[in-house]
């Protein structure tokens, strides 16, 4: 494939911005979303095919099983993302939109013939879903291409726009899954997946026709070495698995949950199930728009909070056995999820910007030290989207583990809850005061900027 190399790309140059620079990031965007969200979609694929294992499908499965099933891929896509947060930086964000969109039709042609097949054992069902893994890479190799196309100011919206339109997957793929549950049953699971071989068609086909490769978006090995010893990278990639890491846990457990927890039918699950991650998926971008507003870190930690409260109340609302308030406080926990979303990636372009300004105010060349910060920023964001997937691998085990020692959902979401607890803390004091740990760095002429003067000036 011949690729189309951009080889000089200055966002931040506002006569560049306005004659050239905004219509190519756009056009750039709004592809990379829809190849995303085929990615995303793929990646739920499984959360919505274990509701059509059941007995009368002739499975055998049973809930442990179905859990095992979805961590799986949770876990694979979790450990993809920071290599294919590698592969963009190498081969450029059209040439490896193009090629992991194709890639995606194994995933998708080999889960329509094993669904097929009750007799499978389970180790081949493990495999299929964790090939489905490489749907959850597509997102670090997405958030990295596009942090490169835009200004620092716009990088919130850009960012959860971004994030927003593909998590809308997990949404789009429950939808279509009811649709085919409602019409023809558990008998034709083959139908959902082979719904995907066109869309994954014509999104290789759109990115290969309107997206381009950014020569000065390059790997960057350096800047991995030393994100990874930057207390930071770490520190909001805590954040993230409390944030995304709840979303996409919550997405692919919600629906057996439903069915272990109140005994709903594949259909009546499939009803509810995506109402949340579309919620949630909605909700990201303006948790982008609230972070470039209001700080990251104060969006954050308010969010932090109402997760801690609303898992509460789904216990509350476990303990009077009421389904209805149930399902509206996990709905709301989506949309908070959304929110934190936005606004934990939002702080990892301000702090690293902030860092940049610190250097440049104390005689540091600027072009010099605002590339430092962008290098540190899209390290850190791949670094963040792996782990941060990892919290639903953490969720999917907690609720297995859940069910095998007390037969329901409860001591998992209490263990949720503490969670929460732990980033609003570890936010409070990293993020939105003045901790004395980053004065002294800067005492000691390390001129990194306090968190909380990131927010500000992000």
């Amino acid at each position: 494939m011949r690729a189309r190399w951009i080889t000089r790309w200055e966002p931040e140059d506002p006569g560049f911005w306005e004659r050239e620079g905004r219509r190519t990031a756009r056009r750039n965007l709004w592809l990379s979303v829809f190849a995303e969200h085929i990615g995303f979609a793929v990646w739920s694929l499984w959360s919505v095919l274990v509701l059509f294992m059941t007995p009368e499908a002739g499975f055998s499965l049973t809930p442990d099983d179905k859990f095992l099933l979805v961590s799986s891929v949770s876990l694979v896509g979790a450990l993809l993302r920071l290599p294919y947060g590698f592969a963009v930086t190498r081969f450029g964000g059209r040439t490896w939109t193009v090629a992991s969109a194709l890639a995606l039709l194994v995933p998708v042609l080999l889960a329509a013939v094993l669904v097929r097949r009750p007799e499978t054992p389970l180790w081949a069902l493990l495999l299929c879903a964790g090939v489905a893994g490489l749907g959850g890479g597509n997102f670090a190799s997405s958030m990295v291409n596009i942090n490169q196309f835009f200004p620092e100011r716009e990088k919130g919206w850009a960012l959860g726009l971004n994030a927003g339109g593909g998590n809308l997957g997990v949404a789009m793929v429950q939808i279509l899954g009811l649709v085919v549950l409602a019409t023809a049953g558990v008998a034709r699971p083959e139908i959902l997946p082979l719904l995907f071989v066109p869309a994954l068609l014509l999104s290789a086909l759109l990115a290969r026709r309107g997206m381009d490769n950014l020569a000065t978006n390059r790997t960057d090995y350096g800047a991995y070495r030393i994100a990874a010893r930057d207390r930071h990278c770490w520190t909001v990639s805590l954040l993230y698995i409390g944030t995304f890491g709840s979303f996409i846990g919550f997405g692919f457990a919600f629906g057996l949950v439903l069915q272990n927890e109140f005994g709903k039918t594949p259909v009546q699950a499939a009803a509810l199930t995506f109402l949340g991650p579309l919620l949630g998926s909605l909700s990201r971008p303006l948790g982008g728009r609230l972070a470039d507003r209001f700080g990251g870190a104060r969006v954050t930690a308010w969010t932090f909070l109402a997760l801690a409260v609303g898992a509460g109340c789904v216990l509350i609302a476990s303990a009077v056995g009421s389904f209805a308030a149930y399902v509206a406080v996990f709905t709301v926990v989506f949309v908070l999820t959304g929110l934190g979303n936005g606004s934990t990636y939002k702080m990892i372009p301000a702090i690293y910007a902030a860092r940049a300004e610190s250097a440049v105010e104390a005689g540091d060349d600027p072009a010099e030290a605002r590339a430092q910060g962008r290098r540190l920023s899209g390290a850190v964001i791949a670094i963040s989207g792996a782990v941060g997937a990892l919290g639903g691998v953490a969720i999917n085990l907690a609720f297995r583990q859940s069910y095998q020692s007390t037969g329901g959902a409860d001591a998992a979401i209490g263990a949720f809850l503490g969670f929460y607890v732990l980033c609003l803390v570890v936010t409070l004091v990293g993020y939105v005061r003045r901790p004395a740990a980053e004065r002294a760095d800067r005492a000691a002429g390390t001129r990194q900027p306090e968190p909380a003067t990131a927010e500000r000036r992000g």
